[in-house]
């Protein structure tokens, strides 16, 4: 099956079931004849820009960053807002201290946010490392992520 396909189908997955796992997600579609690896539903959470949220029946299930849904937007930002407690910078370096187990949520935000001058990010487990392109531009970008927080 291609992957337009099979990523629709878990879109269509993560919002009648409340799946908190790779490898379940992996069951899911192999019942549905689609033969995916953990790998390859890896890279598609990665591309669908799937983050997991607080589930209903299970600790955290699956969501969409791209929802139609405004109030999953909300809900991202308003757990950047929640779990995050410093933000601090060092010339183009930005560290933002999260409460445990929250430094890729606050990864998905700040990547959401798409501002340019941001090259990249590097979650761990209450720690997101942000390079921004130039000194000169760090402090601006840390005071427009610290706006989310107030």
């Amino acid at each position: 099956m291609h992957r337009n396909a099979r990523q629709q189908k878990i879109l269509e997955i993560i919002t009648l079931k409340e799946i908190d796992t790779q490898e379940e997600l992996c069951a899911e579609l192999n019942k549905l004849n689609f033969n995916v690896t953990q790998a390859t539903i890896s890279r598609d959470i990665k591309d669908l820009k799937l983050y997991k949220v607080n589930g209903t029946e299970k600790k955290y299930r699956y969501a969409c960053l791209e929802s139609e849904d405004d109030s999953v937007n909300g809900k991202i930002r308003t757990l950047f807002r929640e779990c995050v407690q410093t933000i601090n910078f060092a010339n183009n370096i930005i560290v933002i201290k999260t409460l445990r187990g929250n430094g890729s949520t606050a990864g998905v935000f700040v990547d959401s946010l798409q501002f340019k001058e941001i090259i990249g990010s590097i979650a761990g487990d209450d720690t997101l490392l942000i390079v921004v392109d130039t000194n000169e531009n760090t402090a601006r970008i840390a005071d427009k992520l610290r706006e989310y927080i107030i």
